[in-house]
């Protein structure tokens, strides 16, 4: 099974580090795309992909910052372009 993921906020990174155990435990495929929306290194590399141990993702949209519409909006038009490809 081929799974794509989305991840972005920090919630969600963490949600990611438990989910993507349980992927690899069920030989689950799992494409990972982080929209970089946090872009900061202390706060998206060390804080939550190394200290959580989630796998480096697949993808970064690299989104950064923007009103909530813009990056909603480009977050939808990247995206899409890697589930065309998936």
């Amino acid at each position: 099974m081929k799974l794509l993921s989305l991840i972005g906020v920090r919630p969600q990174i963490i949600k990611e580090a438990i989910l993507n155990k349980e992927f690899e435990k069920h030989n689950v495929e799992e494409i990972l795309v982080h929209s970089g929306q946090h872009y900061d290194f202390n706060m998206s590399d060390i804080l939550f992909f190394q200290s959580l141990n989630v796998k480096t993702p697949n993808y970064n949209l690299g989104i950064g910052s923007g009103t909530h519409g813009e990056m909603t909006g480009r977050i939808m038009i990247e995206f899409e372009k890697i589930v065309m490809k998936a």
